[in-house]
């Protein structure tokens, strides 16, 4: 790695010749910029949670994500770009999105090199996109407190409603600390965003934009680890078109009631680790869109959520492929489902390779869902063709349910393509209280128990049909 100060001179030229930044403010950056000095590590320490309900340490994810959250600088340490070294004020109330672009474009320059929001500080930024391709190894380290403006009367005119922090055509990044990034969320719920639970059990309509908290777009090798993320107005974290993903120890909190809070969504993303991390938020724990592929999740903890969901597919007729799904080792509690795959009528493709093993459920109220007539209203119409389904696997799912009225087991399977290859094995859900319900509900599903169930899955079709019928796409 090249001398860090030759490169920060270099830098700090370019950064006078193109920013509209004050001469004073200038001179005080390039004093505090400095290269650390000997080998203490920039890796924060880890959380005092690890759930690993299947107490097996999770496997590495695919080769492609790299079995390490932090870079390997050399012996001198990395370049560290500090943003308060920039200008960033760090009290909550001024607008500190200079600051922290100038410091980006300035560590995106320079290999292995570290932007670092200190933990003296709460730091207040708009709308941002922070975008590659930049240096292998560049790190933005979390230590202190980052926030959007505070609401949608305080957001700036000009700035998309539909994201914040935005990071764009990236490689070799990580994203960590132990800091906390905040959402500021709760008037962003009080907004008609979708339909959801309002005072004193009313209902509020919607739909109106809100921003996503953190997206990674168009980026390959991307590392999460040790922040608290939390009260994001829509979803916390979304990764798209990305290849190679590793989140590692990372805290997701939201409440219950808050609206299309997903913790993290993935979609058109393939070599996807999700490991030892807890999630506590409005909507899905973990959502999996289409285009998705080799996605490993194992030691996380979902609790007063939507449960971890494959879907939903095929919306607008559109076709949908996804494979090679495993969820491994989790507890899911207090949460209306446990593992669900939902798609839309119309669609098409194929979902396959799907595995659901070493699971807990406390307090679930729809353990296991396969619903492929999924729609938000009523006015949605039967439609021939659907996403194909095959190659399901539940395995070592146990624990308790509140749904009184109906059983825990539920598998609605298009008309048309039936769902196929489903098996079940060692699956034993009880009531939390009062008396089992025992009749699963099976509606043109193919499969097999390999053990006896609880309640008893005895409405699963054997063998194949006769026919996947004339509407299968393949993928």
């Amino acid at each position: 790695m090249e001398h860090c100060s030759y490169y920060t001179f270099v830098i700090l030229i370019s950064i006078i010749l193109s920013q509209h930044f004050t001469n004073v403010l200038f001179v005080e950056g390039r004093a505090h910029y400095h290269k650390k000095k000997g080998g203490k590590s920039l890796a924060p320490s880890s959380p005092s949670y690890a759930p690993v309900p299947s107490g097996d340490d999770p496997s590495s994810p695919s080769p492609v994500a790299p079995s390490t959250p932090y870079p390997s600088p050399d012996s001198e340490g990395p370049c560290i770009f500090d943003v308060t070294s920039f200008g960033a004020v760090g009290d909550g109330s001024n607008d500190d999105t200079n600051a922290f672009q100038a410091a980006w474009k300035a560590a995106c320059a320079v290999e292995s090199s570290v932007v670092l929001v200190p933990a003296r500080g709460k730091f207040m930024i708009t709308s941002s996109i922070f975008s590659g391709p930049c240096k292998p190894g560049l790190v933005l380290q979390i230590d202190g407190i980052l926030m959007p403006p505070e609401g949608p009367d305080c957001w700036p005119e000009s700035d998309s409603k539909r994201q914040w922090l935005v990071f764009y055509r990236l490689n070799d990044f990580t994203l960590n600390g132990t800091g906390t990034i905040e959402g500021n969320g709760q008037k962003w719920w009080d907004l008609p965003c979708k339909p959801h639970r309002g005072p004193h059990g009313s209902t509020l309509p919607g739909p109106c934009d809100s921003p996503a908290m953190i997206r990674f777009f168009l980026s390959n090798n991307t590392r999460m680890s040790g922040l608290r993320i939390q009260n994001s107005p829509q979803f916390h974290v979304k990764f798209d078109g990305c290849d190679g993903v590793l989140i590692d120890k990372i805290q997701i909190n939201s409440p219950q009631s808050s609206p299309n809070t997903d913790g993290i969504h993935v979609e058109n993303t393939r070599n996807v680790g999700i490991y030892n991390s807890m999630i506590a938020n409005g909507d899905d724990c973990i959502s999996i869109g289409p285009g998705c592929s080799d996605v490993d999740i194992q030691g996380v903890v979902c609790d007063h959520s939507h449960g971890i969901s494959i879907g939903s597919l095929g919306v607008h007729n559109s076709r949908s492929c996804v494979s090679n799904i495993t969820v491994k080792g989790a507890l899911i509690k207090n949460s209306d489902n446990g593992v669900r795959i939902k798609t839309w009528q119309g669609g098409s493709g194929t979902v396959s390779d799907i595995s659901f093993q070493d699971i807990q459920m406390e307090n679930t109220t729809n353990s296991i869902i396969i619903d492929q007539y999924y729609c938000l209203t009523k006015a949605c119409r039967n439609e021939t063709s659907a996403v194909y389904l095959s190659g399901v696997t539940y395995k070592n799912i146990k624990g308790t349910y509140n749904n009184v009225r109906s059983a825990p087991i539920h598998f609605a399977c298009s008309d048309a393509v039936p769902c196929t290859n489903i098996t079940m094995s060692e699956v034993e859900l009880l009531p939390a209280q009062g008396e089992l319900v025992d009749d699963p509900f099976c509606w043109n599903a193919y499969g097999i128990q390999e053990t006896l169930s609880i309640p008893p899955i005895e409405c699963l079709q054997d063998g194949m049909p006769l026919s996947l019928g004339e509407h299968v796409d393949g993928c």
